[in-house]
């Protein structure tokens, strides 16, 4: 087939499901996988000639393999793949547990590995390709409310350098995603007010733009993650002294708003 054809994981819903209808608005041919088929479908449903279901669990090495290479015999070359399938659930010190650390990893990190292995084999065979990874900007320093998310998400903001080091001038292009708060299924169970909450369509648009550029990294909203970027510059003990006193004021006074409401 003529069109580029790009790959997104985690694109049943949320800023996945946004960034295939933007793709597809400017032409790609978008391979979608997520576990839910009946969601993938009512996507597709959407735009029949451009979206295309591919459902998959990217914590199951053969499977995400098998689905690349289906992809590719059904549609033609990968030559996009962004891997944005992930989790979120809240953990604290007193909520913390082993399994849940190791549940994070098994999906938001593994599970893009899974992914890398075989695109990596036939993007390097080619000499040619382009992957995004959706990390978050609680991946830059650890945060309150989120000890397993945001290991994880660290994680992959470090694969993601290695990567680009990795294949500087191998003709593949690597970036990082590190949105802020948008509005999707995802967020929707935080007990907090989210500052500068993005709604997702417009996130998707600020995505598509930054696969674009040759930039590394791809942030939204860009004043939120700015600020966000701007504290890795501290000390640590001035940066956790700082954390903990605005978490305790910013918790309170989500609380009080939601108690009066």
């Amino acid at each position: 087939m003529s069109q580029k054809v790009a790959w997104i994981t985690g694109g049943s819903s949320g800023i996945g499901a946004a960034t295939a209808l933007q793709l597809a608005k400017e032409g790609w041919i978008v391979a979608i996988t997520g576990t839910s088929l009946g969601k993938l479908d009512i996507l597709c449903d959407k735009d029949p000639k451009f979206l295309k279901a591919y459902p998959g669990d990217v914590t199951k090495p053969k499977n995400i393999a098998d689905l690349i290479d289906t992809i590719e015999q059904e549609l033609g070359p990968i030559e996009l793949a962004v891997l944005n399938a992930g989790i979120y659930n809240e953990d604290t010190a007193k909520t913390f547990t082993a399994s849940s650390l190791k549940k994070h990893f098994e999906v938001n990190v593994f599970g893009v590995a899974h992914c890398l292995e075989p695109l990596l084999k036939k993007f390097l065979e080619r000499k040619y390709g382009h992957i995004a990874i959706t990390a978050s900007f609680t991946g830059y320093r650890g945060l309150s409310g989120a000890i397993s998310y945001s290991a994880s998400k660290a994680a992959l903001i470090n694969l993601a350098e290695s990567l680009a080091i990795e294949l500087k001038d191998t003709g593949i292009q690597v970036q990082v995603i590190c949105p802020g708060f948008i509005k999707t299924p995802m967020t929707d169970k935080n007990k907090f007010d989210m500052p500068l909450l993005m709604e997702v369509d417009k996130a998707a648009e600020e995505l598509v733009e930054g696969l674009h550029s040759k930039r590394f990294e791809i942030i939204f909203p860009w004043m939120f993650c700015r600020f966000a970027k701007l504290l890795q510059l501290l000390p640590h003990r001035l940066y956790i002294w700082l954390i903990h006193k605005l978490a305790n004021k910013f918790f309170a006074k989500s609380a009080q708003t939601k108690k009066k409401a």
